[in-house]
């Protein structure tokens, strides 16, 4: 994919890697030190289904049966092999997280086009369509022709979000037993799914900096800096609290 012209636009750095990698506690803590380089924000990049999932599944009466519904419909790999076509009810829910995504995504480039730099908790992509960040809709799969659309709207919308490509992206890597004891309250076929993708993705050719997010906290937070401090000298950006 065609990188888009960024010029004029503030530094993005993008945090990613599976549920328990650290992705929350990393990023907090480099948008503090972050602002010594000027005016920084945060910004969560992902579809937030799991999160609401979690909180609807505590809900009395109804929270079970909602839950399981959302599981099946972020069960990713399994449901893009299948290439099954959801029903338009399950389209439009699937259709409103891209929408919400797509929503901060437009605020955070503003963000960017006034001058902050950007820290991301998560990244969109299109590498693996139906998988995490990626679509959730296949535009190939038979169906419902409203489906279709409303999968083909998705696709471009997430199209134009990956052609912005993250000055650096921080890849923070992780077993599978070390996030499934990080996050007892996920299922460990959707970690072992993420676990299985996150090294595979590119973000469109941007630099990625391998972190193995299982060391101490300390050494994972002193080499995300050091990728970071080399990133933006390269945009012409010092610490002034250095």
């Amino acid at each position: 994919m065609k990188k888009r012209n960024d010029l004029g636009l503030a530094p993005l750095i993008a945090i990613i890697g599976c549920d328990g990698s650290g992705k929350s506690t990393v990023s907090a803590e480099i948008l503090i030190w972050m602002q010594g380089y000027g005016p920084v924000v945060a910004a969560h990049l992902g579809k937030q289904m799991g999160n609401i999932g979690r909180t609807i599944a505590k809900l009395p009466l109804v929270g079970k049966l909602l839950d399981q519904f959302i599981v099946r419909k972020t069960k990713s790999t399994q449901a893009h092999r299948e290439k099954k076509t959801p029903g338009l009810f399950v389209a439009l829910i699937l259709y409103v997280f891209s929408m919400r995504r797509l929503r901060r995504f437009k605020h955070m480039t503003a963000q960017r086009r006034q001058g902050l730099i950007v820290v991301t908790d998560r990244y969109p992509q299109l590498e693996f369509p139906g998988a995490f960040d990626g679509t959730g809709l296949s535009i190939s799969a038979p169906g419902n022709f409203l489906v279709r659309w409303l999968a083909r709207r998705e696709r471009a919308q997430c199209e134009w979000m990956t052609s912005f490509r993250p000055d650096l992206v921080i890849r923070l890597n992780v077993d599978l037993d070390t996030a499934c004891a990080r996050k007892p309250d996920h299922r460990r076929e959707l970690l072992r799914d993420k676990v299985a993708i996150t090294p595979q993705l590119t973000f469109n050719g941007a630099p990625i900096v391998e972190i193995d997010s299982t060391k101490p906290l300390a050494q994972v937070l002193a080499e995300a800096k050091a990728a970071v401090a080399k990133t933006l000298a390269e945009r012409g950006y010092t610490q002034s609290n250095s």
